[in-house]
């Protein structure tokens, strides 16, 4: 089984997300996912390495063969990831190579985040399989959402005690983590000395209400 192959990157063809590897004698097509085409692409006729998954791909009728596939990630965390994205009902080997456009971390974050709206822009993936995938995975990627991967739109993480304990109280009530921690962002600001918790969770309201 392949783990991982370093070696010289002589071609790739963004329609099917696929690379040619020279390693040593051997040049070895590897599939990888659309987030790091753009990378790959700036490194032809240099040596990269990939950390790689071996699957088989089945015909689908009775009897037929089994393709054999080797997928490449940048990163030991993103083959990972995939593995998890995979397991997904209705998200195929393919399905998956399409969808994962964005950064991991910004995936797992609106996993974790119940963040639909943003799943669905992913290519292939509607309403219906961004609920599932947020149904089948939310609590189980929170180790790849805090990857130090950037997301601009992800605010700061609550740094005092009274912050922390304020969002908690947020997430119970029922809104959505990043947007909580945004409004308790802009909460925090509203006070010239630090805020208790009940004083953060009421300005977080009513900054949502508008009427601050």
């Amino acid at each position: 089984m392949i783990t991982r192959i370093t070696g010289k990157l002589l071609d790739l063809d963004t329609d099917t997300n696929a690379v040619q590897l020279e390693a040593g004698a051997l040049v070895y097509e590897v599939l990888v996912p659309g987030y790091c085409i753009s990378d790959l692409s700036a490194h032809r006729n240099a040596n990269v390495t990939l950390y790689c998954l071996e699957v088989y791909e089945s015909s689908g009728s009775i009897g037929g063969n089994l393709t054999p596939l080797l997928i490449g990630f940048p990163a030991a965390a993103d083959k990972a990831f995939f593995a998890r994205f995979i397991k997904v009902k209705g998200i195929g080997i393919r399905k998956a190579l399409r969808a994962l456009t964005r950064p991991l971390a910004d995936i797992a974050y609106a996993i974790e985040d119940g963040d639909a709206k943003l799943l669905a822009t992913l290519p292939e993936i509607g309403k219906r399989t961004a609920e599932q995938v947020i149904a089948e995975l939310k609590g189980k990627l929170s180790d790849f959402a805090s990857a130090p991967t950037a997301r601009p739109h992800q605010a700061a993480t609550p740094a005092t005690d009274a912050q922390r304990e304020a969002l908690e109280i947020l997430l119970q009530l029922g809104e959505r983590r990043s947007e909580a921690e945004e409004l308790l962002d802009r909460a925090a600001d509203t006070f010239a000395d630090p805020p208790t918790t009940d004083q953060l969770v009421a300005a977080a309201y009513k900054l949502k209400a508008g009427s601050v």
